[in-house]
């Protein structure tokens, strides 16, 4: 095959540092188009990004051209620099060191996207860490909790 022709799409999240609530209102919608931007700079088509006030979920394609690193890498790094000039409140912001990432079937996707849109309701009764451990379970992640969390 003379062209490379590729489809991932993903579902990455992480929080706040030691999950501190930092992501107000006033600019978390702000804050999702400044990520839809970094993911769109780097041909990693967003398609939803959501999230509370101590996290984010981001839904894109992965681009043929970057690796998943980078693109965490990227979206954390640009993004708490950003947040760091948007409020004097978040001189100290930073986002928790790992990351959730998983790639999605397409005929999941309309689910996860509707997923992702009602996370505001979803965690009147979840907690972040309840939705990971969730997320962990559901795609077979080996993990050890005592490293989950920083």
């Amino acid at each position: 095959m003379s062209q490379s022709l590729v489809k991932i799409y993903l579902h990455i999240t992480f929080s706040t540092k030691y999950h501190e609530p930092l992501i107000f209102e006033e600019i978390e919608k702000e804050l999702h188009n400044y990520l839809a931007e970094i993911c769109t700079s780097i041909e990693c088509h967003p398609i939803k990004i959501g999230g509370y006030d101590d996290h984010v979920h981001i839904v894109c394609s992965l681009s043929r051209k970057i690796a998943l690193m980078n693109l965490i890498e990227e979206l954390k790094t640009s993004s708490s620099g950003w947040m760091k000039s948007k409020d004097v409140r978040l001189k100290k912001f930073y986002w928790q060191d790992g990351y959730y990432a998983v790639s999605v079937n397409p005929a999941d996707l309309q689910e996860l996207i509707n997923y992702v849109e009602n996370q505001r309701e979803h965690h009147k009764k979840v907690t972040y860490k309840e939705e990971v451990i969730a997320l962990l379970k559901k795609n077979r992640i080996a993990y050890d909790e005592r490293y989950v969390w920083d």
